[in-house]
C-alpha cells in the first residue's frame, strides 16, 4: 500500500517543519498547509487519511475548518486531531463537539502526538498495522498477503491485492478512478485511468474464481465500490 497521507495544517513554519519531520519518520506522507483556506483546497486534492489541524490561525480558524469538513459527507469520516493552546475544559469540549476526533494541548509531546496519529490511522486504515479485514465471506490478511473467500484461498496479483485492501477498509465508499490511482499506484507514478478499469476487471475475476456473486459495484460516472 502507498504511505498514509496526513494533511498538516499549522501557520507557524517552525512548528510545521518539526511536525512534518516527525510524521515522515513515522511513515506518513505529509501534505503541509499554512492556513485554513489552503487546507480546504488540499483536502479535495489529496484525500488525506488524517488531518492535524491547528486551532488558532488567522482569517479561517481551525475550528471553522473542522466544522466545514465535518458537515460534508465526503470529508466527514477523515479523523481530525486538533492542536490548541487553549487548555480550558470548555475549549476542549467545543473542539470535540465541532467534530474533532482528538484534542492535543500545546505545548505537547511530539511522541504523544505521533502515538495519537497512529491510533487514528489504525481506525481508518487498519491494514497499515497488519489487522485482518473482513467483508461478507471475503477475508484479507495483510501480513501473510493472503485473501480468502469462504474457505478458499484466492490468487491475486499485487495491484489487485492493494485495490481490494482499499475497498475493504471502507466498504460502501465510492472511489473514483483518480482516487484509486492515488491510493493504489501513488501520486508520483503516471498511470492512465483506463488501467484502473483493467485491474478492476482482474480483481473481479479473482474474487469470483470459485463462484459467488460479484461484490464490486460499478457506479456510473463516479467509480467503484465494494458492496
Amino acid at each position: 500500500m502507498t504511505q498514509p497521507t496526513v494533511l498538516l495544517v499549522e501557520d507557524e513554519p517552525a512548528q510545521r517543519e518539526v511536525l512534518a519531520y516527525n510524521l515522515e519518520a513515522e511513515g506518513f506522507r505529509v501534505v503541509p498547509a499554512g492556513n485554513g483556506e489552503d487546507a480546504l483546497v488540499l483536502v479535495e486534492e489529496e484525500s488525506p487519511d488524517i488531518i492535524i489541524l491547528d486551532w488558532m490561525m488567522p482569517e479561517l480558524s481551525g475550528i471553522e475548518v473542522c466544522r466545514r469538513l465535518k458537515m460534508r459527507p465526503e470529508t466527514r469520516g477523515i479523523p481530525i486531531i486538533m492542536l490548541s493552546a487553549r487548555a480550558e475544559e470548555v475549549d476542549r469540549i467545543r473542539g470535540l463537539e465541532t467534530g474533532a476526533d482528538d484534542y492535543v494541548i500545546k505545548p505537547y509531546s511530539v511522541l504523544e502526538l505521533m502515538a495519537r496519529a497512529r491510533a487514528q490511522l489504525r481506525r481508518v486504515r487498519p491494514s497499515s498495522i497488519g489487522a485482518q479485514l473482513e467483508f461478507e465471506d471475503i477475508r484479507l490478511d495483510p501480513e501473510t498477503h493472503r485473501v480468502y473467500r469462504g474457505d478458499k484461498v484466492l490468487k491475486l496479483g499485487p495491484t489487485e491485492f492493494r485495490l481490494l485492501t482499499t475497498f475493504m477498509e471502507k466498504p460502501g465508499r465510492v472511489w473514483s478512478r483518480e482516487q484509486l490511482l492515488d491510493r493504489v499506484w501513488g501520486r508520483d507514478i503516471y498511470v492512465d485511468t483506463r488501467t484502473v478499469d483493467v485491474h478492476i476487471g482482474r480483481l473481479r475475476k479473482s474474487l469470483m474464481q470459485y463462484g459467488g456473486e460479484d461484490p464490486l459495484r460499478t457506479v456510473r460516472g463516479a467509480g467503484y465500490a465494494l458492496g
